[in-house]
């Protein structure tokens, strides 16, 4: 979980420059750039935990959590 702590630390890092970029009127194009680069950084985030959780359950044979893993994840 540390490397998803970290990711996300950096997220949070890209959305304050973001907002720093909307309050300083910057490039609209420089933007949208930032936040395209915020939403595959949360991305990777997701899927590292639940890659992690998944293994996780997986070696504790946890089908029931398995199960509501799959419905969070299916949820749109």
């Amino acid at each position: 979980m540390q490397n998803i702590n970290l990711r996300l630390k950096k997220v949070i890092g890209q959305i304050s420059g973001i907002i720093k970029m909307i309050d300083q009127k910057q490039n609209c194009e420089d933007i949208i750039v930032q936040f395209q680069a915020v939403k595959a950084a949360l991305d990777s985030a997701f899927s590292n935990a639940l890659n992690m959780n998944l293994e996780e359950c997986l070696k504790k044979k946890d089908s029931k959590n398995i199960k509501n893993i799959l419905k969070l994840i299916a949820k749109k």
